[in-house]
C-alpha cells in the first residue's frame, strides 16, 4: 500500500465537514476515463476485502465503525459484480452522473440476485441494516451485528469466486 501525506490542516477541515477523504480520491481514480474495467474490478475487490477485515476487527471496541465497514464491504463487492456483469444501464447511469446512488446500488443487487441467487439479495438487506441501524442510528450492539456478519463474508468471498471463475 502506498501512503499520501497531505496538509494536516487540509485534512481537519476536511473531517470536520464529514468528508471522506480516501473515499474521494478512490471514487475520482475509478471515475478515470483509463481505467480499464479489469482495474476497477480489481479496485473494488481490494476494497471489499480491506473493508471487511476492518470491519470484523472493529466489531467489539467499536460496532458502529463496524458496522459501516461491513457495509463498505458489501457495497463494493456489488460494484465489482456489476461491472463483471456488464450491467450496461446501470453503469451508464453511474459513470454519466460520476457515482453511484442508493438507487443504483439497489437495481444492481437486484439484477445480480436474478443470476446468482436470492441469497445475495438477502445478504444485502443485512448489510443495509448495519448501514441504516448500526452506522447512522448507533443501535446495534456487537452481537446484532456479529449475527450478520457471516452474510457480509458470503457476498464478498462468493462475488470474489464468481469473478474469478469466469
Amino acid at each position: 500500500m502506498h501512503v499520501i501525506h497531505l496538509p494536516e490542516k487540509l485534512v481537519k477541515k476536511a473531517l470536520k465537514r464529514g468528508i471522506d477523504i480516501e473515499k474521494e480520491v478512490l471514487d475520482y481514480l475509478i471515475r478515470s476515463p483509463n481505467l480499464d474495467p479489469e482495474d476497477e474490478i480489481d479496485l473494488h475487490i481490494e476494497l471489499a476485502e480491506k473493508y471487511l477485515d476492518e470491519g470484523k476487527k472493529l466489531i467489539e471496541k467499536d460496532p458502529i465503525q463496524a458496522s459501516e465497514k461491513l457495509y463498505k464491504a458489501a457495497e463494493e463487492i456489488v460494484k465489482a459484480l456489476t461491472i463483471h456483469f456488464n450491467l450496461a444501464e446501470i453503469l451508464t447511469k453511474t459513470r454519466s452522473r460520476g457515482g453511484w446512488t442508493v438507487t443504483d446500488i439497489d437495481k444492481a443487487v437486484k439484477e445480480i440476485s436474478d443470476r446468482i441467487g436470492l441469497w445475495f439479495l438477502d445478504s444485502w438487506d443485512h448489510a443495509w441494516i448495519l448501514h441504516v441501524w448500526g452506522f447512522h442510528e448507533g443501535k446495534m450492539d456487537k452481537e446484532s451485528i456479529k449475527i450478520r456478519l457471516p452474510r457480509i463474508e458470503k457476498m464478498v468471498k462468493e462475488g470474489l469466486k464468481i469473478i474469478k471463475s469466469q
